[in-house]
């Protein structure tokens, strides 16, 4: 894959109608007659159905597709506080990837407000629009309330995907990875460097899926989260540990699993010699991780390694998740993203890993084979199969615990719909680009 350069970027986003997204009407318009019925006077009668029955704005309006990708612009990418309006460029590639991979309309909003209870109150007063919110690149601690808060105070979906996205996506990783080495989760001992909302969230999906929280060492810049920290928020003393031991170097000895989360090179050669046998190396810095795959190789012939780059093995990447977690969510009109859905969520993602791999997958990352193993424990993004195993189980789980307002009864037409959605908004904007 060639190297995307500053030039190729900027020319990119400017070049002919600017951003990359747009808003296209869904219904006709090129009469009279039409614009009656889009606009005034018949636009009135769809809205005293809803005034009546709010639950008909999902019958009459976008709303049952549409979802916020909000961001205040204090934690974007890599590349920090920047603001909301420097983040839109984020905001608006997150609503192209919605659409492309599972035909969820988007409006990003950039909002410019630090302060987390006026940020919840701007989120809460537009939920209306909305079937969901996604919030992005917003700084921890803070984005720990804001979506708290906000998944008690409205009835549709809330999502952090900086939080669960990438929480769902690596333990799906994990379960495979651990299945591969034939370990068990409540052996593992878990080493997580970084301590933010990825961190955070990533950590509490591996214990609800069996990692012991006892076996857990969670490590900041100032070194590991223990009982002797002073300095610790209430986040942080979530995973305090009782144990000795003050740096990186000495909890990642005898560690079989590596968290990364944090910055490039935190994990050196040294360390990661003294790991477990057959270690699983999770280092998901970006651009460049906390050990990069050449010294990881070159330093262990017995471990997997992911990272979250795409030019290697084993990419942990969102867009896994969040398109087809909240389509699932969306088409039984869910009223959270639960607990169970996200879970629902990383086994379908496990196991699609060990399904033979199409070869339209192949023909799209050149290689001839791709199986099950050390190299591959996650689908690759452009696998067309996501959307049809991930949304079904995630609106199965919704629907079973109880916080969905649709039913879905027929599975097999849902998933076959699923995948007329996508290969038919393929095929309108084919002549935009190609994925």
């Amino acid at each position: 894959m060639p190297k995307a350069t500053k030039e190729d970027a900027l020319l990119y986003h400017s070049r002919g109608r600017k951003g990359k997204v747009e808003v296209i009407p869904t219904k006709p318009y090129c009469t009279q007659f039409d614009l009656s019925l889009a606009y005034t006077p018949g636009v009135a009668f769809p809205c005293l159905e809803i005034e009546k029955n709010p639950d008909d704005a999902y019958m009459y309006t976008a709303k049952g597709n549409l979802v916020a990708v909000i961001s205040n612009g204090t934690a974007v990418l890599g590349l920090g506080d920047i603001g909301a309006l420097a983040g839109k460029p984020v905001m608006e590639g997150k609503g192209l990837l919605f659409k492309v991979f599972a035909d969820v309309d988007v409006f990003d909003i950039e909002i410019d407000e630090k302060d987390p209870e006026k940020l919840i109150e701007i989120c809460a007063r537009l939920a209306p629009t909305f079937g969901g919110i996604n919030l992005e690149d917003i700084k921890a601690p803070e984005c720990f309330e804001v979506e708290t808060r906000l998944k008690e105070m409205l009835d549709i979906p809330v999502f952090h995907d900086d939080q669960h996205g990438t929480a769902i996506i690596s333990a799906a990783g994990l379960l495979n990875a651990v299945e591969i080495i034939g370990k068990k989760l409540a052996d593992l001992k878990v080493v997580v460097c970084g301590a933010g909302a990825a961190a955070n969230s990533c950590t509490r999906l591996y214990v609800a899926l069996g990692v012991k929280k006892e076996n857990v060492i969670m490590v900041d810049s100032k070194g590991v989260i223990n009982s002797r920290r002073t300095d610790l928020n209430k986040y942080k003393k979530e995973w305090i540990t009782e144990r000795n031991i003050n740096t990186l170097a000495e909890a990642v000895k005898g560690a079989d699993v590596f968290l990364g989360l944090s910055v490039a090179n935190m994990l050196t050669k040294e360390m990661l010699a003294t790991m477990a046998p057959d270690p699983i190396v999770f280092a998901m810095a970006n651009p460049n991780p906390e050990i990069s795959y050449e010294d990881a190789m070159a330093t262990r012939d017995d471990l997997i390694f992911a990272t979250g780059r795409s030019d290697y093995p084993n990419q942990i990447n969102n867009v896994l998740g969040f398109p087809f977690i909240f389509r699932g969510a969306l088409d039984v009109r869910a009223r959270t993203i639960n607990e169970e859905m996200k879970l629902a969520a990383t086994r379908a993602l496990a196991g699609l890993a060990k399904e033979k791999v199409p070869e339209p997958v192949l023909k799209a990352y050149g290689l001839e084979r791709l199986d099950f193993g050390r190299e591959y424990i996650i689908p690759k993004p452009l696998d067309p199969r996501l959307i049809s195993r991930v949304a079904p189980a995630v609106a199965r789980a919704a629907i079973e615990t109880g916080v969905a307002r649709f039913l879905i009864e027929d599975w097999d037409a849902y998933a076959k719909s699923l995948d007329r959605r996508t290969s038919e908004h393929i095929k309108r904007i084919s002549d935009i680009c190609c994925l």
